[in-house]
């Protein structure tokens, strides 16, 4: 037996709620094989008695018999691809959620878009092909096979030895040689065709960076040595499939042969003779799917092998990634709406006293610590921040500001664990950072980071990942927080807008918006705001920044990252940053009478927003 890989385990657990369809479609497909055989039996029974000029009662069954063979195998093959894909397409819809829901949570920088694509895509439609394409056809073959052993055997016992050994060739030996064939080409394919897509994205929405830099050659170049191995590969396992296809034809011939031979030999009458002769071409036929089943169930196991790593990752349930009771959401909404009670990090001790994986519990908003952090990029490389401490309790609200490349956002990377700290500790509730999953910790920790995608889908659609089930009033109360209502309500489709591919119908502004509503809607405990109103003239990026601070509901934590110095009187502390290290800290007024780069950068800004073309200080 052929043994189950524990990726190929991984996606039958998830298909067991569909298990009744997907055994209703191998009968099917059984049924639709043993119609195929019989029909050739029955048609070649037939052709043959008739050359010998019987009565014609003697052939009106088989008549009939072939008539309804016939239509019934159309039929039952239709059935059966109408049961087997109903099954998969709801088995795939799931699978491909479950891909998204580990994609987006993971954090690492390292995960390509296009790599990411490819494993959404391609390696979600291996699901698909290892069900409909090898184990229905697979089931069906093997079925098909006993049951032709044993109806020859009810004409002769010898010839049908003759034809399980054929059987056994070409439904064990030759699957189990066109795998070995094309084991080791195939575990190539999946990772090549994720590198391509990720050149692909690459090559195109990076078109203008690589020209810059004068990589666009280099680029292709790599490109194209990909393309090239990829599709020496796949020669490769076309040219091994079709000398296997060919070992398969050749063993019907010789099986038919052996068959005819033992049959004529054990004196068996001439028309049963080519009954066995057609019977026994159309069940190596049969058992021939299995060759094809073996060669594509080994090219699909690298695709596989990356959509069960994302499987078992991937979260188990949709809950909000925060929650407490009605009415404290963005605009007295409540962000589940449910009057659950709200969510606290926290972890609890086991059996044997050691600390269970740290989980979101109901009890309390989360408390953050930055201890002395340090975060270095790359070895030898100068610190993006160094000893940088930060207490951010439960309600408080802190913005940290400073040039460009001072290490703002890197504190946001390290609080939504995107990076790890070289030194220091960054402790949730008391536990470390670290302790948390990638599953636990969005529940906690979330918002609007840098470069927040917006997907080609509708307006709902984008919002509704920040929290899946919210109602239309929802939906508004955030849209309105972030400054989006008006928009969404004068559009024809309103809610159902289409944005384009990563809301290329928008503006930047509108774009900027639409993440910043799915952030309020999904109401972290804390909230981090990577410069929420970029993209906005001075006015609207003041009314939005007030809008969002005013519908984060009580109990709630916010730390604002922004170049704009103005709105930031209302919020608890402001932290200044300068090449990593805190330079000034305090509220906004005590830093705006202290000399320091924060005065000096308060009066540059307000100059330019008046108009005037500069202010000395």
């Amino acid at each position: 037996m052929i043994a189950v890989t524990r990726s190929e385990r991984t996606v039958l657990r998830l298909a067991r709620p569909y298990l009744s369809r997907l055994l209703g479609a191998g009968l099917l497909a059984a049924v639709t094989e043993f119609a195929g055989l019989a029909l050739m039996a029955t048609a070649t029974w037939l052709l043959m008695s008739a050359a010998g000029r019987p009565p014609l009662d003697r052939l009106t069954v088989a008549i009939v018999a072939v008539r309804a063979l016939a239509v019934s195998r159309g039929v039952f093959r239709y059935t059966e691809r109408l049961a087997g894909h109903d099954a998969v397409l709801r088995l795939v819809t799931d699978v491909r959620a479950r891909v998204f829901a580990a994609l987006a949570a993971r954090r690492a920088p390292e995960q390509r878009t296009g790599d990411a694509l490819s494993r959404l895509v391609s390696d979600v439609e291996a699901v698909q092909d290892l069900l409909l394409r090898v184990l229905v056809p697979a089931s069906a073959a093997a079925l098909v096979s006993v049951v032709a052993v044993g109806a020859a055997a009810l004409i002769s016992p010898a010839a049908a030895g003759a034809l399980a050994v054929g059987l056994l060739v070409a439904g064990v030996a030759l699957p189990a040689l066109a795998t070995a064939l094309t084991r080791r080409a195939a575990a190539e394919v999946a990772p090549l065709r994720g590198a391509l897509a990720a050149d692909a994205v690459d090559l195109t929405h990076g078109a203008a960076d690589l020209a810059a830099f004068g990589a666009t050659g280099s680029a292709l170049a790599a490109a194209d040595r990909r393309t090239g191995r990829l599709a020496r590969l796949e020669r490769r396992l076309a040219a091994t499939g079709f000398a296997v296809d060919a070992a398969g034809v050749l063993v019907a011939g010789l099986t038919a042969a052996a068959v005819v031979f033992v049959a004529l030999a054990r004196d068996v009458d001439g028309v049963l003779v080519g009954v066995l002769a057609v019977g026994a071409l159309a069940a190596v036929e049969a058992a021939l799917a299995l060759v094809g089943a073996a060669r594509l169930r080994t090219q699909l196991s690298a695709g596989l092998t990356r959509v069960a790593a994302l499987l078992d990752a991937a979260p188990t349930d949709a809950a909000p990634v925060w929650t407490e009771p009605a009415g404290t959401g963005p605009a007295g909404t409540g962000p589940a709406g449910t009057g659950a009670a709200p969510a606290r990090v926290g972890a609890g001790p086991v059996a044997g006293g050691e600390a269970a994986p740290a989980t979101v519990s109901a009890a309390a908003p989360p408390d953050v610590r930055f201890t002395d952090v340090t975060v270095r990029y790359r070895a030898g490389a100068a610190p993006a921040l160094i000893g940088f401490d930060l207490d951010l309790p439960a309600g408080r609200r802190v913005a940290v500001v400073g040039p460009s490349g001072a290490g703002k956002s890197t504190i946001a990377a390290v609080l939504t664990g995107s990076v790890r700290p070289e030194a220091g500790r960054v402790t949730l509730n008391g536990r470390d950072l670290s302790a948390y999953s990638e599953r636990e910790l969005p529940r906690a920790v979330g918002g609007l980071l840098a470069e927040a995608y917006v997907f080609h889908a509708s307006v709902r659609d984008n919002l509704l990942l920040g929290r899946a089930g919210a109602s239309d009033d929802e939906l508004a109360a955030a849209t309105a927080a972030a400054g989006l209502l008006d928009w969404v309500r004068e559009q024809p489709d309103g809610w159902d807008t289409v944005v384009g591919e990563e809301g290329g119908q928008l503006s930047g502004g509108q774009r900027q918006r639409l993440a910043l509503a799915r952030a309020l809607l999904a109401a972290p405990g804390v909230l981090v705001l990577d410069e929420p109103t970029e993209g906005l003239d001075p006015a609207a990026a003041d009314a939005v920044l007030a809008a969002t601070l005013a519908a984060t509901p009580p109990g709630h934590s916010v730390l604002l990252i922004s170049h704009r110095l103005s709105g930031l009187a209302g919020l608890d502390e402001v932290v200044v940053l300068d090449a990593g290290r805190v330079v000034q800290r305090g509220r906004h007024a005590d830093l705006v009478a202290a000399p320091g780069w924060y005065r000096d950068q308060w009066r540059l800004q307000e100059a330019a927003e008046r108009g005037y073309f500069a202010l000395t200080p």
